[in-house]
C-alpha cells in the first residue's frame, strides 16, 4: 500500500502531537509521582537517588494508564494546528473531506494501539515489576512472600526465629484446602510439618481442622482443631496482584490459569486481558470523538477551552469505564461484558456522528 503525500503528513503531525502530549505528561507525572516517593523512603535507611530512581521505572506505566486521554488531547492539537496553518480548507479543496481524514487518524491510532500492547506494555510492565520489587525491600513485610502457582498457594514467612513454608491447593473466599506447612530454623533444618484438609484464614489466626503434626524426634499428634498465626488473612492474599500492571500479557495468562487451577476467581485478571486488548479499540474510538468534537467545535478558537472540553470528555469515558468495570469485579455482568460493553456504546455515539459528519 503506498501513502500519498498529503497521508504521510497527516500522520507525521498526528505523531508529533501525540509525542509532544506524552513528553508533557511524563513530566507531570513525575513531578506527582516523586513527592510520593520522597514521602515512602523519608523515614527509611536509603540513598536519595532512589525516589528519582522508583519514579522513573514508574512513568511507563502511569503513561499507559493514560493513553486514551493523551489520544484524546492529541487528536484535538492536531485539528488546532491544521485549523491555524488554514490547512483544513486547502484539504477539503483537493478532495479530502472530514471523513477520509478521520480515517487516516483511526486506522494510524489503531495500529499504534497494537504497538503499544504488544511492545510497549512489555515494557512498561517489566519495569512496573522492578519497581515493586525494589519498593518491597524497603517494605516492613519483606521477610515474607506469597506466590500462586499450578502447583497452588505457597508462603514463605518468617517468625519468631523460624521459617515457614506454607502450600495449599486450593484457595476459594477465606478457605484453603489441603494444607501443608513446613516449620524450619534459621539453618533450614526440619522442625514440624503440619497437615490439615482445611482452614478458614479470614483473620490472621488461622484455624485448621482435621490436623495432623509430624515432629521431628517426637511422636505425631492429631487434632479436630489447631490455630496457626500468620502474616496473611484471607484479604491479603486475595490481593497479591492487586497490581496487574506489572505483569505481561504470558504473565496474566499463566496466572489466569494458576487461580483456576487452586478454584480461586481470575475475574480481575480476565477484566486486565480484556483490557488490554480492547485498547486499540479504545484509542481508535478515541481518536473518532475528538476528531468529531474538532470537526464540530470549529467555530471556537480559544485552545484553553477545546482542552477543557477534552478533558470532560476523558472524564466522562473513563466513569463510563469505571463503573462497567465495578460490575464486572462483582461478577454482576461477565468480566468480558464489562470492558467491551462501553467500546460498543462509544461505538455508537462515533457511528451517528460519522454518518452527519461532511454536512459540515
Amino acid at each position: 500500500m503506498i501513502i500519498k503525500k498529503y497521508e504521510n503528513y497527516l500522520i507525521s503531525l498526528y505523531f508529533k502531537n501525540i509525542l509532544l502530549i506524552s513528553i508533557v505528561f511524563i513530566f507531570l507525572s513525575f513531578f506527582l509521582n516523586i513527592f510520593e516517593e520522597i514521602k515512602y523512603f523519608e523515614n527509611k535507611e536509603s540513598e536519595i537517588y532512589y525516589p528519582i530512581f522508583l519514579t522513573i521505572l514508574n512513568i511507563p506505566s502511569i503513561v499507559f494508564e493514560i493513553l486514551p486521554f493523551i489520544f484524546l488531547i492529541a487528536v484535538m492539537f492536531f485539528f488546532i494546528n491544521l485549523y491555524d496553518k488554514e490547512e483544513i480548507e486547502l484539504l477539503r479543496s483537493n478532495g479530502v473531506d472530514n471523513f477520509k481524514i478521520i480515517i487516516i487518524l483511526s486506522i494510524t491510532s489503531l495500529i499504534l494501539g497494537i504497538f503499544l500492547i504488544f511492545v510497549y506494555y512489555s515494557l512498561s510492565s517489566n519495569l512496573k515489576n522492578f519497581y515493586l520489587n525494589l519498593k518491597y525491600k524497603f517494605s516492613e513485610n519483606n521477610m515474607h512472600l506469597a506466590v500462586v502457582d499450578e502447583s497452588g498457594l505457597w508462603i514463605k514467612e518468617e517468625m519468631n526465629n523460624h521459617i515457614f513454608i506454607v502450600n495449599a491447593r486450593k484457595f476459594k473466599n477465606n478457605d484453603l484446602e489441603d494444607i501443608t506447612i513446613t516449620q524450619l530454623d534459621t539453618k533450614y533444618k526440619l522442625k514440624n510439618t503440619i497437615i490439615s484438609k482445611k482452614a478458614n484464614i479470614k483473620n490472621k489466626k488461622w484455624i485448621l481442622k482435621d490436623v495432623k503434626i509430624y515432629s521431628e524426634g517426637k511422636n505425631n499428634s492429631n487434632f479436630k482443631k489447631y490455630e496457626y498465626f500468620s502474616s496473611f488473612n484471607g484479604e491479603i492474599i486475595s490481593n497479591l496482584y492487586s497490581n496487574l500492571n506489572s505483569l505481561t500479557i504470558f504473565e496474566l495468562h499463566k496466572l489466569k490459569g494458576d487461580y483456576q487451577s487452586i478454584g480461586y476467581s481470575s475475574t480481575d485478571v480476565k477484566l486486565q486481558l480484556n483490557k488490554l486488548y480492547s485498547l486499540p479499540i479504545y484509542l481508535m474510538l478515541t481518536t473518532v470523538i475528538g476528531s468529531l468534537l474538532m470537526f464540530r467545535l470549529d467555530f471556537i478558537k480559544s485552545k484553553f477551552f477545546l482542552v477543557v472540553i477534552g478533558v470532560l470528555v476523558s472524564v466522562i469515558f473513563y466513569y463510563i469505564n469505571y463503573f462497567a468495570i465495578l460490575f464486572g469485579k462483582n461478577e454482576t455482568i461477565p468480566s468480558e461484558l464489562s470492558i467491551w460493553l462501553p467500546h460498543l456504546l462509544i461505538s455508537l455515539i462515533c457511528t451517528l456522528g460519522l454518518m452527519r459528519l461532511n454536512e459540515n
